[in-house]
């Protein structure tokens, strides 16, 4: 697994969070919508994992809902849990950020 993988991994449900957060979203949009914001390597195969792992914590929950253009999509919304999940993540990458660039900028 490459550096790049490792990292992301680690952040990818608070950004997955931060996406459905803005609207109810089905997976292979979300994954759009990560790839358009400079996350190349997140593919679908990638989305669905963490979408199951983020609807069993009940972060999120999916409805399924007719498609214009072919079968039902499953549509996923942030809970009330899931808003607090994303609070906590966003303050504690606050708190990182900064101190981990400073650090590898070597400043």
């Amino acid at each position: 697994m490459s550096i790049r993988s490792q990292l992301l991994k680690g952040i990818l449900d608070g950004c997955v969070l931060a996406v459905i957060e803005k609207e109810t979203i089905y997976g292979y949009e979300l994954s759009e919508k990560l790839q358009r914001a400079g996350l190349k390597d997140v593919s679908e195969g990638t989305i669905y994992p963490v979408l199951l792992r983020l609807q069993k914590n009940e972060f999120i929950v999916g409805e399924m809902r007719p498609s214009e253009s072919g079968p039902n999509r499953k549509y996923y919304s942030l809970t009330k849990k899931g808003m607090e999940a994303l609070d906590e993540i966003r303050t504690e990458w606050e708190l990182l950020a900064s101190p981990i660039t400073t650090l590898l900028r070597g400043e």
